[in-house]
Order: C-alpha cells, then sequence, then structure tokens
C-alpha cells in the first residue's frame, strides 16, 4: 500500500515530537514514525531534573507521554513502525516501513537520535538507570556526594569525569589505554583535579550491586606477566566513549560529519537535499540534551513549514 503525506517525521523523542507539535498546530497533518523506542533515548533514565517548567522534577516518561499526546491533540498521526528504506533522490521522497507498507512525502524531518556506545557488558543493561548512564549531564546530579566511575579517554570522558568531579566526592576515570586521548587543556584538568583518579590499562570486567550499583570488576594490564584484577567500590557508572549517530538510512543523500552525524546548512535544521530537515541529536554531537533536541525540532517543522508553503 502506498500512501502520501505532506510531511512525515521519523524518530519521536524530544526532536521528533516537538516537531509533529508545531507541524501539527501548522496544519500540515503529519506522520510520525516513533521507531523502536518510543520517546527516544531518554526514556532510558529515570528523573529529568534539567527540563524548563519542572522545578521538582518529572519522569522521563512520563514526560515523552505528555509530547506525544500533545503531539496528537494537534494532528499529528503517530505510527508505531520503522523506516526500513528510503529514496530521497526522487520526489516525492519514498519511504518504506517494516510492515512492508511504502509512504511518500513532499517534506521529512530525520529525528531517528544518536545512541551511545557501550562496552558490551550485560551488567550495562541490567543497572541501566539504576547507577549506569552514558550521560553525566542528564544524571550527574542523583551522584552528589558519591564514588562514581567515568569509562574512555578522549574528551569527552574527561568533559564528564570533571563536570561530576564539581558533585561527586570522587571520580575515578577508567582508561584502557596507558595514556588519555583527549586535546592537552582537557588532560590538564583532569590531572590538576584532586578529585579524579585516573585510571590507566584498565579494563572493566563487570558490575555489581543488589538493588544497583555498588562496585565494579576491573582488570589491569590484562594478558601482561603483572596482570591483576580487583573490585573498585562506586555508586555509579558513567560511559563516555562516544555516540554512534542513527544516520545510515540516510547517508547515501545526505552530507554527514566524519562520525556520521548529519550536517546542516548554517545555524538552520535544513541539509544538502531541498526537503529534507534534521532534528536532535542525529545532527548534534556536542550537547545530546532533551531541551535543545526540542528546540530544534521546533526549528525543523517551522522550515519545513516554509519549505511546503513555497
Amino acid at each position: 500500500m502506498n500512501t502520501h503525506t505532506r510531511l512525515l517525521i521519523i524518530g519521536s523523542g524530544p526532536a521528533g515530537y516537538t516537531a509533529g507539535i508545531y507541524a501539527g498546530r501548522a496544519n500540515l497533518s503529519p506522520v510520525l514514525l516513533e521507531g523502536l523506542q518510543p520517546g527516544g533515548q531518554l526514556t532510558i533514565t529515570t528523573d529529568v531534573e534539567n527540563y524548563p517548567g519542572f522545578p521538582d522534577g518529572v519522569d522521563a516518561n512520563e514526560l515523552m507521554e505528555n509530547m506525544r499526546r500533545q503531539a496528537e491533540r494537534f494532528g499529528t498521526q503517530i505510527l508505531s513502525n520503522v523506516a526500513t528504506k528510503v529514496d530521497l533522490g526522487i520526489r516525492p521522497f519514498h519511504i518504506t516501513l517494516d510492515d512492508g507498507n511504502e509512504w511518500t512525502a513532499d517534506s521529512l524531518i530525520i529525528a531517528t537520535g544518536a545512541s551511545a556506545k557501550y562496552l558490551g557488558l550485560s551488567d550495562e543493561q541490567k543497572y541501566m538507570g539504576r547507577g549506569v548512564s552514558a550521560c553525566a549531564t542528564c544524571d550527574g546530579f542523583f551522584y552528589r556526594k558519591k564514588v562514581v566511575a567515568v569509562v574512555g579517554g578522549g574528551d569527552t570522558a574527561c568533559e564528564e569525569a570533571s563536570y561530576l568531579a564539581g558533585l561527586a566526592s570522587k571520580v575515578y576515570l577508567i582508561v584502557r589505554k596507558p595514556y588519555l586521548r583527549a586535546s592537552k587543556i582537557m588532560q590538564e584538568r583532569v590531572f590538576s583535579n584532586d578529585k579524579i583518579e585516573v585510571l590507566f590499562e584498565t579494563n572493566t570486567l563487570g558490575l555489581f550491586g543488589e538493588n544497583g550499583v555498588e562496585g565494579a570488576h576491573l582488570i589491569y594490564r590484562k594478558g601482561e606477566s603483572d596482570e591483576r584484577e580487583y573490585d573498585l567500590p562506586i555508586d555509579g557508572f558513567f560511559l563516555a566513549i562516544g555516540h554512534h549517530p542513527n544516520s545510515e538510512l540516510f547517508t547515501p543523500w545526505l552530507k554527514t560529519d566524519e562520525n556520521g552525524f548529519i550536517m546542516t546548512e548554517q545555524d538552520t535544521p535544513c541539509t544538502n537535499v531541498p526537503g529534507v530537515f534534521v532534528a536532535g541529536d542525529v545532527a548534534d554531537s556536542k550537547y545530546r540534551q532533551a531541551v535543545i533536541a526540542a528546540g530544534s525540532g521546533a526549528k525543523a517543522a517551522m522550515e519545513a513549514e516554509k519549505y511546503l508553503a513555497q
């Protein structure tokens, strides 16, 4: 079955839902594909305390459900489908869904987000939201005066460790190499902070704890003659080994940077293909915050409205 819409939004989360709210209010009657994770990355955390308008914080799933309902209220049709194939080289654009149905669209907003990279330990999923996090800015507040560990050796890891050092009583930076890959200024910031202790040549084997993370199983100099395994008591385990943008479906047509993040034109949500706009973390390698994603969703919808009017 082939169905047409003026505007198709691929992805939910703060970016996708906000795009739906704005596009719906503009009488564009958009269609939104929620994907495999309705509400996006935010739903894997618990409380959100830094979203404006909620002085006591808000449950992440409740926030996303409210955005979803708001988008529906203004006429956004929401489908619990995944886009499996797109063709941005023809007009209207062609999109194939996981149920085999095909859609055509005059314009497109891509809000597919970015996925945090994980070590691949089963314990990461076991303790997700109960001591494991991939966003220090999002969850660091819950670890005030506690002991945490950050995994990674690049700029992101050093930034996260420095940020957490302003909240936690102690921060361990777990680095598998014998050196940091971060820029010199970030290295200096880490080494000059008394709260941060760098554990070089160290890998994480697993996590442990009854009702949440209570510690990590570590191994020092794995495979070497002085290899040593030990347990490190911690309250929180932060992953800072990068994010992978969910952009593969669109790379044959859209310009991306070396890490796969979709590139936009100047300070707009416009891509190199007219009529295709982008919002949220799939184009944001720097901030990755819900409020910024929501703002970019609003901008994308406004640009789509202007494009369709022309």
